[in-house]
């Protein structure tokens, strides 16, 4: 016998989302989280977008999950009442030599299964925008915003009421393999050891650090982690969008596009800046300048002032700044050997989109034990 039946490392809306499905198929869930609250990392510092899944390869686990993903994220926010807005979104071409750029996001978004995405000449564009300038757009009807927060609690309290259990200021401290499952040292004030039978690290950006940790876990399924902040800056005056409106997607991003909160505050970003470590969350006002730039080429009547520096959030990137972006991981034992071990990877954009489904398959990786 074990002390705990499942453990899910990372209260982030990954987790969480896990964590509630495992509880639902019948497990006894322990959810430790090293932060005095859930949440507090990448779930509680992006942009809060349901995304449609237009963007990603088509096939790959990344553009799976946002879609059936997006699908189910809107029947359980309507079915508990929960805050969200279907607003749609703008992806601006504001040249004619950045229309291939969007006719290839079309064709992606077709392959995958996304067929509510329509053409906007500039005339169309301009009437449901007034004030964004674009040769050519496209529209997103099925992309929205949600409140990550209210997701979260949600989560949680179903997985509660569902037998499971969150442990907040608990970070591991130790984790080893044994004969059937492994052996967990769990800090904080209270420190103790635990066995353990299954594990989901859904741990974020310490996922790939914890796994150095564990003795005997074979290096090659230890991803090279890098790690991009994503700054984010706020409108002051006048709000002038009713809709999401993003460029045409960077290297490492999405380009730095409006977004409305629940409350109808229109902020900007994320810009794109490579960082050492995960831990300087300080937006620098200088970056403004950047924003200014790169806003004004579809919002040219951004006024001097109007932005003043907001937020900022780390994106846990499996790949560096001249690497092509990689799929998402969710890797069982089929992959590494561990028996009893999952490994969430690399989850950053569309991750809070793609959260129900993401746990769906961690149920069926442990189940396959």
């Amino acid at each position: 016998m074990h002390d705990i039946d499942c453990l899910v490392i990372g209260a982030g809306v990954v987790g969480l989302a896990a964590a509630r499905a495992l509880a639902l198929a019948c497990r006894e869930v322990v959810i430790a989280e090293a932060a005095e609250g859930i949440g507090t990392q990448t779930s509680a510092r992006n942009s809060e977008v349901i995304h449609a899944g237009i963007y990603y390869p088509p096939g790959s686990l990344k553009a799976r999950v946002c879609v059936e993903g997006r699908k189910r994220l809107y029947v359980y926010l309507r079915e508990r009442g929960l805050p969200h807005k279907a607003c749609g979104k703008l992806i601006v071409a504001t040249s004619a030599s950045q229309k291939p750029a969007l006719e290839t996001i079309m064709a992606r978004a077709q392959a995958s299964g996304v067929e509510t995405l329509r053409w906007l000449d500039a005339g169309e564009a301009k009437a449901m925008e007034p004030e964004v300038r674009c040769e050519i757009a496209l529209l997103s009807p099925d992309t929205g915003v949600v409140d990550s927060h209210a997701l979260m609690l949600s989560l949680l309290g179903e997985c509660e009421a569902a037998g499971g259990s969150l442990a907040l200021n608990t970070p591991i401290a130790g984790w080893r393999r044994e004969a059937d499952g492994f052996s967990v040292d769990f800090g904080g004030e209270d420190p103790a050891t635990y066995s353990v039978k299954t594990i989901v690290n859904s741990a974020g950006h310490g996922a790939p650090r914890l796994l150095r940790t564990l003795d005997g876990f074979p290096p090659e399924h230890i991803p090279k982690q890098s790690f991009a902040k994503g700054n984010y800056f706020a409108l002051l005056g006048k709000q002038p969008f009713s809709h999401l409106v993003y460029p045409v997607p960077e290297a490492a991003g999405l380009g730095i596009h409006a977004t409305i909160d629940m409350g109808g505050r229109v902020k900007f970003g994320p810009d794109v800046e490579w960082v050492d470590d995960d831990q300087d969350l300080v937006v620098d006002p200088q970056r403004a300048d950047k924003f200014y730039a790169a806003i004004r080429t579809y919002w040219p009547a951004l006024s001097d002032g109007a932005l003043v520096a907001d937020y900022a959030g780390i994106r846990p990137k499996l790949h560096g700044p001249t690497e092509p972006m990689p799929d998402f991981r969710i890797d069982g034992p089929e992959v590494h050997g561990v028996a009893g071990l999952v490994n969430l990877l690399g989850i950053e954009s569309p991750g809070l989109t793609s959260s129900l489904a993401i746990a769906d398959l961690v149920v069926e990786r442990l189940a396959a034990r």
